[in-house]
């Protein structure tokens, strides 16, 4: 009876170890799910909080890197994305020999506070941007704007549906210039085809001349057919021909009578 007991209180604090263990783990849970909501709402808050201003032209040898260092002197900067130009300008400015690395056409850029990218809009807008003489960006000009209600979010969502397009696009490119050759392939199969019926035609016809037999027998394979199709007879112009005309007497008497 000794043993029993002993083996029901052993598993009776077994038990609410294990509740205890569960009811930890819970616990443990239900805090790491509060404080990523707290994180959640505070990123979201710092989100509407910021601001992204469009950059319309981006001057020659200046990237991410050398736009975050100028800008960053305002006011605390968030993401950057400028987009690459065209890789057929690209092309062609290098044949003519110009300036040979990586340019981009435009360019949109994060501040942390819309009341600080509003004022770097204003401030900087039309201005020269400056710097070191010796640099090759000292008398570019800045294009910036503030977009108003504009979300980096959006920026993605726009950036995803023009390589959405791109890629439609060079899809369609792509099957069109399969069905071309594929269009091709089978013109020159089936012109070898005839080719080598003529020619079988053109052997058997030797043989048949050269053994002596009836020229006249039926073909194995029949003609190939030639379609001509007839052509109208053009049409004179006869309006010269109809229209009325001076007479030289009253011409002689306008040009000559004086």
């Amino acid at each position: 009876m000794q043993s029993e007991e002993l083996h029901e209180l052993a598993n009776g604090i077994s038990q609410e170890e294990v509740s205890k263990e569960t009811m930890k783990s819970s616990q443990k849970a239900d805090r790491k799910k509060k404080k990523l909501k707290e994180k959640l709402l505070k990123e979201a808050s710092k989100a509407d909080n910021r601001g992204v201003c469009y950059l319309s032209r981006i001057p020659p040898h200046m990237d991410h890197v050398r736009l975050r260092q100028i800008l960053s002197q305002f006011g605390e900067l968030g993401r950057i994305y400028l987009a690459p130009e065209d890789p057929e300008a690209q092309v062609h400015r290098k044949r003519a020999g110009g300036f040979r690395g990586q340019m981009f056409s435009e360019g949109w850029v994060e501040f942390a506070k819309k009341s600080v990218a509003k004022r770097v809009a204003d401030m900087l807008n039309g201005e020269q941007i400056g710097g070191k003489k010796k640099s090759s960006i000292y008398y570019d000009i800045w294009n910036i704007k503030y977009l108003t209600k504009f979300k980096w979010d959006d920026l993605t969502e726009e950036i995803a549906y023009k390589s959405a397009i791109r890629e439609q696009k060079l899809n369609m490119v792509l099957s069109a210039a399969k069905r071309e050759k594929d269009f091709y392939l089978s013109k020159i199969e089936k012109s070898r085809a005839m080719t080598e019926i003529d020619a079988r035609m053109e052997k058997k016809r030797k043989i048949r001349e050269e053994s002596g037999s009836n020229a006249e027998a039926a073909p194995v394979f029949p003609q190939r057919v030639i379609r001509q199709f007839r052509q109208k007879n053009s049409i004179k112009n006869e309006t010269s021909q109809s229209k009325p005309g001076l007479s030289t007497d009253v011409l002689a008497s306008v040009f000559g009578g004086s």
